[in-house]
This record gives C-alpha cells, structure tokens and sequence, in this order.
C-alpha cells in the first residue's frame, strides 16, 4: 500500500510513518520547507498545504492509496493568540486538499483528523461523548476542526470521495512540544532534576479532565480506521476514561525524587475551559477491533525519560 502523510514532520507524523513502515507499507511525507525528517526510508516533499496547485502537483506524482492529513495548527493555546493562522491552515489547507482530491481520475482513501475539543461545551449527561452529539465549540482551534469534519461529510456525500473523519483526543508521548501539558509537566521535572529551573513546577487548570491516550496507540487507531472505516463516518479516537490533569500531575511527581513545589502560572490559564471531555470509543473499537495497549503510567515515564535525555 502507498501511503501519504500531509503534515508528516510533527509529533504525530513521526509515529505514523514510523508505524507504517513497520507494517510494510510505502510512505511518502511532506514538511515545511523549514522542518526536518531524519528518515531515509521515506520520500520527503515540501509543501505548503495553503497552494492548492501545489498538492495537486503532489498527489499526481505520487498516487497514494491511503493519504493521512495531519497538517494543523493544532494548539489550543496559539489558536486564541493567532485565530487567523489557525483558520488559514486548519479550514482553508483542508478544502485545498479536498478540491485536489476531487480532481483526481482515482479515489484514495482520505482519513481527516479532528480533534474531540470539537465537542465542546459537553452537558453532564453527554458524557462519555459520541460521534452523533451535537458540536459546541469552545475555543477557536475547535471550531476550525469542527468546519474540517463538516467539510469532509459534505465533500464525501456531494462528491462520492471516500473521505473518513476522526476527532482525536489528547495524545500524548516522548517527543510532543512541550506546549501541551504532559511534556510540559514532564520537561519542567526534568529540568529541575538537573538544576536548570528552581524546584517549582508552574501549571494551569489543574481540575479539569481529559481522555489522554499513548501517540503510539493513536496512529495505530489511524491506520485502522484508514482501511476498515466507512466513508463519510466520524470516529472518536481516544482510551475511552478521562482524568483530571492534576492526577497527570501527581503520576509524574511520583516518578521523581527531586522535592518539587506547585504554583499556578495565570499566563496558562485559558478564556475558557470545559470541565470534562471523555471519548466514547466504541464505533472505533466496532469497525477495526482496536484497543490501547500502552498505559497512562507508561506513557508518562517514557515522556518522563526523553525529556531527562534531551
């Protein structure tokens, strides 16, 4: 099979050629002109996902079967600091991958990956949340993915595109930024081990609870759902039981020795913030058989470890 990962220089883009790979499958990515993939066993092109004619160029020089796209901005953060960058890349660098799609004399597969901040503004009784519940976005990077996954059905059920749509919750894993919370937390401990920040870890909202599940599980989830999902169907992709961001915290705390105090950093706090979001799986598990295989205290120590070796 012949693979193209649109946006294949980032955290998650690493794994999944990584993971694809590993089951035999060709790979191609593409990157900024500006990024770096230390990988000679995949093609590499650059691209800018905002030129339409550009991904046109690409997709009839590669021909894929299957085409993953992850390229986004995908910090809730930035997205409120920079809401013109985030509609630019998630909504517009989307409807220029589907026209380009459109276009072709073949259809591949297109997985488009959302996020389960789509849901939004969840009612106590929506929880865990499923695919067919009403979006409320709360915070910009949200309403963009939300747009995406309402762009995708429109262009499968108009066009006849076999286009699948995932909103993934949070992922986590060595090797993520450290502007989402795990790495975050993980890299402060890690510096302080080593005497480069004072023994105090700075945090956010430490009450709310999210669906964290390993990187490596989720790419797994996608190559799943690549082959075996329906067209035009949205699929939840997370470990299916939230927790709060301060049992996170503890587990981490935990896996150090070092004498470590916690003090809330307001420049992390967010406009708003949704008390609890926690995935219903169980179309994912339905359609592809998938279930996580790596632990949430596992995932942590090995974030843990990467940051104390950087």
């Amino acid at each position: 099979m012949k693979a193209l990962i649109i946006g294949g220089a980032g955290f998650v883009g690493y794994y999944l050629t990584e993971h694809l790979l590993n089951i035999g499958w060709s790979v191609s990515v593409t990157k900024l002109e500006n990024e770096l993939i230390n990988n000679n066993a995949v093609e590499q092109y650059n691209l800018n996902i905002l030129d339409q004619s550009s991904i046109s160029d690409l997709l009839h020089q590669t021909r894929p079967d299957y085409i993953f796209h992850l390229a986004a901005q995908s910090s809730v953060a930035l997205s409120w600091k920079n809401p013109s960058l985030t509609v630019d890349v998630n909504i517009k660098g989307s409807v220029n991958l589907l026209e380009a799609v459109k276009e072709l004399d073949y259809k591949p597969r297109l997985l488009l990956i959302g996020s389960g901040e789509e849901y939004g503004h969840i009612l106590p009784d929506e929880t865990p949340i499923s695919e067919n519940n009403h979006v409320r976005p709360g915070n910009i990077y949200a309403a963009t993915k939300a747009c995406q996954n309402m762009l995708g059905k429109i262009y499968a059920d108009a066009y006849q595109m076999d286009v699948i749509m995932v909103r993934a919750f949070n992922h986590i894993g060595p090797q993520q930024a450290p502007i989402f919370v795990v790495a975050d937390f993980c890299k402060q401990v890690a510096e302080i081990e080593k005497g480069l920040q004072s023994p105090v870890i700075n945090v956010g909202n430490l009450t709310v609870k999210r669906d964290f599940t390993d990187v490596r599980d989720v790419v797994r989830a996608y190559s799943l759902l690549i082959q075996k999902g329906i067209s035009g169907e949205t699929y939840n992709v997370g470990s299916g039981k939230a927790v709060s961001i301060e049992e996170i915290l503890k587990l981490i705390l935990s896996c150090s020795n070092a004498n470590i105090k916690v003090e809330v950093d307001t420049s992390k706090l967010r406009p708003t913030d949704i008390a609890i979001i926690e995935a219903d799986i169980s179309m994912l598990q339905e359609c592809t058989g998938w279930k996580k295989q790596i632990s949430l205290p596992d995932t942590i120590i090995d974030t843990l470890n990467y940051w104390r070796n950087q």
